[in-house]
């Protein structure tokens, strides 16, 4: 029997994919570290958004703002947009889209907390996009290792900590909270800390082994009782 070899087709650039790539060639994130939390918050938000189909949430995607050769592209490390549906994407295009994220946030770093700071929320503001946050995960590079900043007139104006030291997300509608541990998102509506599949799924776990514990010291405590009757 003729063995016939698949046709291999190469791939071929186009001018779209030449004029929005798919990628900038960057990591992820520098450390172990900056991964951890980036991927914690993905997780985190997408466990909270879960029962809300139109709400996109995505990170390291590359996002141009405008149609054409003049377009700026920028990767944010997350970003949430409301209203227009979950799927795959392989860029997000502003102008395709209808409107840019409602919030996006960078895990600064050695290497990125200037621009953070400077073009890229200069890029944000730009664009419209309502709330922006900052997370120095190292506590070493930013005046503060959380900060918030929401659009006001087309400038971002940082947001002030509350009583309980949180910075609130009025887009997310979840309070930003930096702990010993690192960063935790609390829910006001529903009174609850965020958690991820992976930390629920632990708790829950531990709780059973608990009770399991408990019905067994009981079930002792019974035998012993029996024994003395």
């Amino acid at each position: 029997m003729a063995y016939h070899a698949k046709l291999q087709i190469p791939y071929a650039p186009t001018e779209t994919t030449d004029l929005y790539p798919e990628s900038d060639g960057k990591p992820m994130a520098e450390t172990d570290l900056h991964i951890h939390w980036i991927i914690w918050m993905r997780e985190a938000l997408k466990a909270h958004f879960a029962q809300m189909p139109d709400v996109y949430l995505s990170g390291n995607i590359m996002m141009y703002d405008v149609e054409g050769p003049h377009r700026k592209s920028v990767s944010p490390d997350i970003l949430v947009t409301f209203g227009i549906g979950r799927k795959f994407r392989r860029t997000y295009k502003v102008w395709e889209e209808g409107k840019p994220p409602d919030f996006v946030m960078e895990f600064s770093s050695k290497s990125t907390f200037r621009n953070d700071l400077d073009g890229k929320m200069a890029l944000y503001a730009a664009m419209g996009i309502a709330e922006y946050f900052l997370y120095d995960a190292d506590r070493r590079y930013l005046s503060v290792p959380l900060m918030g900043f929401r659009l006001v007139d087309g400038a971002y104006v940082e947001i002030s900590p509350d009583a309980e030291g949180g910075i609130s997300s009025a887009v997310l509608g979840l309070d930003f909270h930096l702990l010993d541990d690192g960063l935790r998102l609390y829910a006001p509506g529903v009174g609850q800390w965020l958690q991820t599949p992976a930390e629920r799924a632990e708790r829950e776990t531990e709780a059973r082994l608990k009770a399991e514990a408990e019905v067994a010291r009981l079930r002792a405590e019974l035998a012993r009782l029996k024994e003395r009757l």
